[in-house]
């Protein structure tokens, strides 16, 4: 079963890097990207509860999958309430529920540190120009453009804040 677990967290990192890209390039965060998310959440949480001995601790545990489900959804009716609020688009509000479900309740106070801190950041960058040598290349046009548009893409911020969240376990030990 770990090596299930592996593999799965292997595909959420580079689904996540994807979900970060696509909403670098274009604003805009695919339905079925965040439905891929849940659904490999789903596999991890299956997973996880047959090779647990206490399967009423691995479901009913804040630590457990019963805590993940309650992050997600916490964190979804969040997205929602900003996209309401017109200071979120819809695919960053989606978004959040797989975050949620996979940095789970414990996670949700290093995330939102993470999540603040690297938006300070993001918006200081923003305001820096961008060097001449290297300022026609795509990526840096695309600095620029979301610099003249002043639309910024929070996926990226959210999907960084959420990897660097599941990378602290493995960061302590």
């Amino acid at each position: 079963m770990l090596k299930i677990v592996v593999f799965i967290n292997s595909l959420l990192v580079l689904l996540f890097i994807y979900a970060a890209w696509t909403d670098f390039r274009t604003w805009k965060i695919p339905n079925t990207l965040v439905l891929a998310l849940v659904t490999l959440y789903a596999l991890r949480a299956a997973a996880v509860m047959l090779g647990s001995e206490d399967v009423g601790a691995a479901l009913f545990a804040s630590s457990g999958i019963g805590g993940d489900i309650g992050a997600g959804l916490l964190m979804f009716m969040l997205g929602v309430g900003l996209w309401a609020l017109r200071l979120f688009g819809a695919g960053d509000a989606k978004l959040f529920l797989p975050i949620g479900l996979f940095i789970g309740w414990h996670g949700m106070l290093p995330f939102a540190v993470l999540l603040l801190v690297l938006g300070i950041v993001t918006l200081l960058v923003l305001r820096l120009p961008v060097p001449l040598p290297v300022a026609h290349l795509a990526f840096f046009m695309r600095i620029e453009e979301i610099r003249a548009s002043r639309k910024i893409p929070y996926g990226v911020i959210m999907v960084f804040a959420a990897l660097l969240t599941l990378a602290l376990p493995i960061v302590r030990q």
